[in-house]
């Protein structure tokens, strides 16, 4: 096989030319970013107002002209051009049986041959239809092929969906909300499959030009009203990996309890675990005491004690292939799909109260004003002193201890206490975003239905616990730096010149100023915060705030993690739930000289495509995670349609507004066409839908009053009619300009920008 050429460079090696680029220039920008946007072009050439206008009619003309492409929905790119790293789905397959895949958000990106090498490393080869995600490389025979990084689940053709069963045919209705195309099941599947079975289904291939699609059943995956279907649902809708191989179980059941040989023995550390009452796994511990140097008085010496994972999950074993296939531990509020077996995740890596266990420990000396002074990392063998809950270590704090907290008052909870308040002056010197969020809980009754939905509260516990979490991660990334270890950050972004644009924007319409120039920072943010917590508009800052914030995500370049306001973080305290939290011990131990199980040559290697896929698989978590408390809220109040409720905007779309509850949190929508009978424009710097005659604004984080007229439990959607008046219009803000509305191509759209009506157009000469 021909050798590889690296890909080109993402930016430019020179600044570009401050002012509005010609067309050349702006091509040769966009060609060397390999896929840019609007706002990263415009801070390139340091474009505001007027330009800015002209730099979208110059990206509209060079589209139209074909020499662009789009890249998902503000993206932009040379045509056919493909950035270093991409999904996929593999489209057809040539005549020498190679797999051609296709670039996901990119309709001018061209078929690519699938490196067939790389395929089969990657966890089997996929087949036509799966999503990927690959790395596209250029051969120096000038060709490009993609090679695997990671499966994506399952295939993009295929459906999961409830079988409804009627007198003439048989449907297959899909569980996303977004799906709009039910399945048509004919012949023998159809008359073996039960109303209301979950199936997964393909589309198949048909003659007929119309009418609905064809569908082949491929697994009956449950039932729509088992308790646990949401969960169900979530794992195969999003293609969660599930179960492990023979070969990974018969490698835990063979780990054998912890020894004292190279270990450190803080047995005599009374150190404890704290976490939700619900927690399956116990991988973390902590204990603090006064520093006894004189030169540091005042001070405290904390220790964090998280699983030696390294010691079970050894690179390159089927345990580490498929902790590493699998990246995270995926939670449901009745089950969690674990990223190792229960024999570890629950057992020798979970730290038992009064059981031996293996630990990577950091002990951490601060002064009286929380600067950290000092830290060391051993390899240990410690035992559990206590397990409590976050509830039952603030209850005992605040003077309610129970059998279990009381005897740990005095000796171990006031001075963790104590070590906090010490650290939390640091933490406020330090100043993180102070972005308040709304988190629900599912109460699961043991017959497995929705018992209640409550807010989960926010105790000096948790941030205790937090505080400490942070500071771990701080020692793990700051040992690794100092040793000149490669590793995998947790970065954080500051946020874009376009979102803090329409920030300043949007602060304008409510009267509060913030410099256009002004470089975003933590603090200035928290005292925006501050400033609005108590008024009228505390809810909106907060939303639009939040907004404005990037995505984090796993690096091997550090670019300091913005909301933190820290120069260098990792993941170390969750390795028995995270593999980005595996790999930072790895490295520890290779640094450090802690054993033979550190991070290998060949981990190293891959250390840019292991953050890649962690990356993906954490949203892909995420979103799998929030769906079955979607499909829960709306099974636990499907018996409530017809109640009204109060609640708060919390988004604005030109389509209509949604809507969170006080009660439970739920999320739903009020359709646009529910508002009333003038048009309503999308204003987006106002974050507002506003009537284009009467000026009545639906403004972001207005409290309104909304009647539930239908929940569906399958896709977990929610439908409000507002009850509610509009805001009054704001006298201050410029009235929508009639007409607007107009789709392009009519004949009035036309006439825009041309002659008054009535004026014939001469010949062009």
């Amino acid at each position: 096989m021909a050798r590889l050429r690296a890909p080109k460079a993402s930016r430019f090696k020179t600044k570009p030319a401050q002012g509005l680029p010609d067309r050349e220039t702006l091509l040769k920008f966009i060609r060397e970013a390999r896929e840019t946007d609007t706002g990263e072009i415009a801070k390139a050439f340091g474009l505001k107002g007027a330009d800015r206008k002209a730099l979208r009619d110059m990206l509209k003309s060079l589209n139209a002209e074909g020499a662009l492409g789009k890249r998902g929905r503000k993206g932009v790119a040379e045509a056919g051009t493909l950035p270093p790293v991409g999904v996929a789905d593999v489209a057809e397959r040539d005549e020498d049986g190679d797999l051609l895949v296709r670039l996901t958000k990119g309709e001018d990106a061209p078929l690519v041959r699938l490196a067939p090498d790389r395929a089969e490393k990657a966890g089997g080869a996929p087949g036509l239809g799966d999503r990927l995600l690959v790395r596209f490389e250029t051969l120096e025979n000038g060709e490009t092929e993609a090679r695997l990084i990671k499966r994506l689940g399952a295939s993009a053709h295929k459906i999961l969906g409830v079988v409804r069963k009627a007198k003439r045919e048989v449907r297959i209705e899909p569980v996303d909300r977004r799906s709009k195309d039910s399945l048509v099941v004919e012949g023998p599947d159809a008359a073996e499959l039960r109303d209301g079975d979950l199936v997964l289904a393909a589309v198949a291939p048909s003659e007929r030009r119309f009418g609905p699609k064809r569908g082949k059943v491929l697994e009956v995956v449950g039932r729509e009203d088992e308790p646990r279907a949401a969960s169900l649902i979530a794992i195969h809708s999003h293609g969660i990996p599930t179960g492990f191989s023979e070969h990974a179980e018969a490698e835990a059941e063979a780990a054998a309890p912890p020894t004292l040989a190279g270990r450190e023995d803080l047995r005599d550390v009374p150190l404890i675990t704290i976490d939700p009452p619900d927690a399956r796994d116990h991988d973390d511990a902590v204990y603090a005491e006064p520093d006894k140097d004189p030169a540091n008085a005042g001070g405290w010496v904390v220790w964090v004690a998280i699983a030696d994972v390294a010691a079970y999950v050894r690179s390159g074993s089927a345990l580490d292939k498929e902790a590493r296939e699998k990246a995270n531990s995926v939670y449901f509020p009745d089950r969690v799909e674990p990223m190792l077996p229960e024999r570890l995740s629950n057992g020798l890596c979970s730290l038992r109260q009064g059981e031996n266990r293996a630990c990577m420990a950091v002990r951490m000396v601060f002064d009286k004003s929380g600067r950290k002074r000092s830290h060391r990392f051993v390899r240990g063998l410690m035992r559990s002193a206590a397990k409590l809950s976050y509830e039952q270590a603030q209850a005992a704090i605040d003077g309610r201890p129970d059998e279990t907290a009381g005897p740990l008052l005095e000796a171990i909870l006031k001075p963790l206490y104590a070590a906090y308040a010490c650290m939390k002056i640091g933490r406020d010197a330090r100043s993180p975003l102070a972005i308040e969020s709304l988190e629900r809980r599912i109460v699961i009754s043991p017959e497995g239905e929705v018992a209640s939905i409550q807010p989960r509260a926010s105790l000096e516990a948790h941030k205790l616990i937090e505080e400490m979490m942070v500071q771990a991660n701080v020692c793990a990334a700051e040992t690794l730096e100092a040793k000149r270890s490669p590793l995998i950050y947790r970065v954080h972004d500051t946020p874009s010149q376009e979102k803090m644009q329409s920030l300043v924007e949007f602060l304008g319409t409510i009267g509060i100023n913030w410099s256009k120039g002004e470089a975003p920072r933590t603090d200035r943010f928290n005292r925006l915060l501050e400033q609005t917590r108590e008024g009228p508009h505390a809810a909106i800052v907060n939303e639009v705030v939040l907004r404005t914030q990037m995505q984090a995500h796993y690096s091997t370049e550090n670019i300091g993690h913005f909301g933190l306001n820290l120069a260098k973080y990792a993941h170390f305290t969750s390795p028995i739930r995270r593999y980005a939290d595996l790999i930072v011990h790895r490295g520890l131990i290779r640094a450090l000289g802690l054993g033979d199980d550190g991070l290998t040559d060949r981990d190293i290697s891959q250390l840019k495509d292991t953050a890649e896929m962690i990356t993906f698989a954490e949203r892909r978590a995420m979103a799998a995670e929030g769906d079955p408390t979607d499909r829960d809220v709306a099974a636990f109040l499907a018996d409530r349609v017809g109640a009204t409720f109060s609640g708060r905007i919390t988004g604005v779309t030109r389509f209509g507004l949604f809507v969170r509850l006080d009660e439970t949190g739920a999320d739903g929508l009020v359709p646009v066409s529910k508002l009333g009978g003038e048009f309503f424009i999308h204003d987006d710097k106002l974050h507002a839908l506003i009537g284009e005659r009467s000026g009545a604004r639906w403004p972001l984080g207005m409290e309104v009053e909304v009647e539930l007229v239908e929940a569906t439990p399958i896709t977990g959607g929610l439908l409000f009619e507002m009850i509610s008046d509009p805001a009054p219009p704001d006298r201050n803000a410029p009235r929508p300009r009639l007409g607007v509305r107009r789709k392009p191509g009519s004949v009035d759209a036309k006439r825009r920008g041309g002659p008054p009506k009535g004026v014939r157009k001469g010949k062009r000469r």
